[in-house]
């Protein structure tokens, strides 16, 4: 028993700085997601080692995790190569998206406030300048701050956390960079600040079922 009257068992335990593995397994997470690591390209630990300033040691338990996730081939005698989705996984990763993205702007035309549609309101306008600079950079990067505000404004945690999973995916897949995905970001504006819930689906449905065909593909560079 501790002087404060708590036992030793109910002391919850301070929680310890990142593991190292953690932060080399969320910085390749990225680099994949942004296609700074292209799908295909071979990944050699000691580079990548290299490139973070680490031992191999956590480069190798974050490539074991990445490819457990489905972000990394590891491949018998050849080594590890970032995951190129086929055709098919790509078609029913939007469907997953459609049907997400669907039910957040439902919830979030039942339940906008004026502060959160001022925010989606000074979103699109980055995004829409930056398409018109062609900025693909900050087009991307405005598109899922959009996207992320719409799941914050319907209100469901478990909904914004498994949207987040799947955009993460979706983004090293295209770039939101033509003109008529900012009118529908528009349309959906205005059907989220009239609580039109039916008209509010509607356009994200449209928006984001036609996204793997309509939106261009992300530049291998």
């Amino acid at each position: 028993m501790l002087s404060n009257g708590l036992s030793q068992g109910s002391v919850p335990r301070l929680g310890r700085p990142q593991p190292l593995r953690d932060r080399v397994y969320e910085a390749l997470l990225e680099l994949i997601s942004t296609r700074s690591l292209r799908p295909g390209q071979h990944l050699v630990e000691a580079e990548l080692a290299g490139h973070l300033g680490v031992s191999r040691q956590p480069v190798r338990e974050a490539l074991q995790r990445l490819n457990t996730e489905g972000w990394v081939d590891l491949r018998p005698a050849q080594g590890a190569f970032v995951h190129e989705p086929s055709g098919d996984e790509t078609d029913q990763l939007f469907v997953v998206r459609a049907l997400l993205e669907t039910e957040a702007a439902r919830l979030a035309a039942a339940a906008s406030s004026a502060e959160g549609l001022e925010r989606l309101d000074e979103l699109c306008a980055t995004g829409e300048a930056a398409v018109a600079a062609d900025d693909v950079d900050t087009v991307v990067v405005a598109n899922a701050e959009f996207h992320a505000h719409v799941m914050e404004l319907a209100g469901n945690t478990v909904l914004a956390e498994l949207a987040a999973h799947v955009e993460r995916r979706v983004r090293r897949y295209y770039t939101p960079i033509v003109r008529q995905a900012w009118v529908e970001h528009r349309e959906l504006i205005e059907a989220i600040a009239a609580h039109d819930e039916g008209r509010a689906q509607r356009v994200m449905r449209a928006h984001t079922q036609d996204a793997r065909t309509r939106f261009s593909p992300r530049p291998i560079t």
